[in-house]
């Protein structure tokens, strides 16, 4: 079986830099093409994703002969016609264009040219998502940043809607934090969480569980305020509401079960779980089954949680969402999971004894006991 391709390999690869360069100077005759790919090219094999992004954008500024407002109008002439054209299949955009939002941040900041730059940046994101360009605009020119973004999220693009959201997250991924009070977007937010786009509303989402992580009150209240408006979709604003609070349903915190349409006094009782064996290796499957019972027809949100119990190790937990639904009055609502036991790009899993629990509408269950091992060599 051949390996994975590495994401740094098919976002910007030497096939993509002679590309932009061919665009480039198609849009600019003067613009030497294969100086720039060939110096570009020979950096690649030491460089991971982001040093990629910024060394195709270094040689964009090294071998464009222009500068300026002329350089982002040459730039801005050499993406093809559309997204779409341009081979995009999400609205997240192609990784080739993203040197070109970086190429921004770092050579347009003058604050002569700040509309030129914002312009710039809201025509780019379609082509690549531009938050984390945005976010050295955001750190140098807040104030201004700010006005852009408003400008931004009442734009009939709706990818450009997005960046006003996520461009001003507390806690972007991948990006520089801004020191900014974390509720700074609200007023951006009340007006894009009733979007008809759900790559907006993701975002809207997403920007309000970062602010959740300190302030999650603010977060139940402003919830709760857009569902009095009634401005967005009853199943829209359901989805807002449980990805903006994923963490803290995760957490068992009870404002936000309650939000969510979930009890967490409900009279449910859970069974023990059933578990074929309690000795695994790394790469089988949990394989795992209870049973809910509820006087009365009851819904629950269920998660389940590997928590590793080592001795003198910390205990890292892993929660996840296993159903949402409702027990019957009349008959036990049967839950079956089989977990793959094997790291993931967030979370290591190692060999050791673990608790599995039943996490229902916030509580957790008493649990049961396993050990894993490393598979023989």
């Amino acid at each position: 079986m051949s390996s994975q391709v590495p994401m740094k390999e098919r976002a910007l690869n030497p096939d993509r830099i002679a590309r932009i360069g061919r665009e480039m100077q198609a849009a600019c005759p003067r613009f030497d093409a294969a100086a720039f790919t060939a110096q570009v090219t020979a950096d690649l094999p030491r460089l991971e994703l982001k040093a990629r992004i910024a060394r195709t954008a270094e040689g964009l500024h090294q071998h464009l002969p222009v500068t300026g407002p002329a350089a982002l109008a040459t730039l801005l002439r050499s993406l093809p016609a559309t997204p779409e054209a341009a081979g995009a299949e999400t609205d997240f955009g192609l990784y080739i264009y993203a040197p070109h939002s970086a190429y921004v941040a770092v050579h347009h900041l003058h604050p002569d040219h700040l509309d030129q730059a914002f312009a710039a940046l809201a025509a780019l994101t379609p082509y690549f998502s531009a938050e984390d360009a945005v976010r050295t605009f955001l750190n140098t020119y807040p104030q201004q940043t700010l006005k852009a973004a408003a400008t931004w999220s009442a734009a009939s693009d709706h990818r450009v809607r997005r960046l006003a959201s996520e461009a001003l997250r507390p806690h972007l991924p991948w990006s520089p934090g801004t020191g900014l009070p974390v509720d700074t977007a609200l007023p951006l937010l009340d007006r894009l969480h009733a979007d008809s786009s759900r790559f907006v509303t993701t975002s809207v989402a997403n920007h309000l569980r970062d602010i959740a992580r300190t302030r999650p009150e603010l977060v139940l209240a402003t919830l709760t305020r857009w569902r009095t408006e009634r401005r967005a979709t009853v199943k829209e604003l359901a989805f807002i509401t449980r990805e903006a609070l994923k963490a803290r349903l995760k957490a068992g915190w009870e404002p936000a079960y309650t939000l969510t349409g979930y009890d967490p006094q409900a009279a449910v009782s859970v069974s023990s779980l059933r578990l074929p064996h309690t000795e695994y290796r790394l790469g089988d499957g949990l394989a795992f089954e209870a049973d809910l019972t509820a006087p009365t027809d009851t819904p629950v949100h269920v998660m389940y949680v590997l928590t590793r119990t080592n001795p003198g190790t910390s205990a890292g937990e892993k929660v996840a969402h296993l159903t949402r639904a409702t027990v019957k009055a009349d008959a036990p609502l049967r839950l079956a999971k089989t977990h793959p036991l094997r790291s993931t790009g967030t979370a290591a899993l190692d060999p050791g004894s673990y608790h599995l629990a039943l996490q229902v509408n916030g509580r957790r269950h008493p649990p049961a006991l396993l050990r894993i091992t490393n598979r023989p060599a």
